[in-house]
């Protein structure tokens, strides 16, 4: 089993997908990577030999910012938001949409589960 950047890729599964188990890494960007690494993307991970698996592993550390880096730049780049009080940090705050969807009706992912009222129960 391979272990890149901290994750355990999967064995049977081909290069261009197993890739994209790296949090940061998504179909296009293990294409990339296979492609510059010299390796098929249709290859099984458990085939890889442990060059080819260096060579994947030196590409993603010299180009790319994945797993706990890219979250941790990503929980900055929030919390920057909400400590100036613009638009999207308040939202972010209140736990509603950022991105502008409708919260008149939908939007229950980010809102949770509905919080019934008492005066509504009373009347029922």
């Amino acid at each position: 089993m391979a272990r890149i950047s901290g994750v355990d890729l999967p064995n049977n599964k081909r290069v261009e997908v197993a890739l994209t188990y790296i949090y940061g890494i998504g179909p296009s960007t293990a294409r990339k990577i296979a492609a510059d690494s010299g390796i098929s993307p249709e290859v099984r991970v458990k085939d890889l030999s442990e060059d080819e698996i260096g060579s994947i592993r030196k590409f993603i550390e010299q180009n790319l910012k994945v797993e706990g880096d890219l979250r941790t730049e990503i929980a900055m780049n929030i919390k920057r938001l909400m400590d100036i009080g613009c638009y999207r940090g308040i939202r972010h705050r209140r736990g509603l949409p950022v991105r502008g969807q409708n919260t008149k009706n939908n939007a229950r992912t980010r809102k949770g589960n509905r919080r019934i009222s008492l005066s509504s129960k009373k009347k029922r």
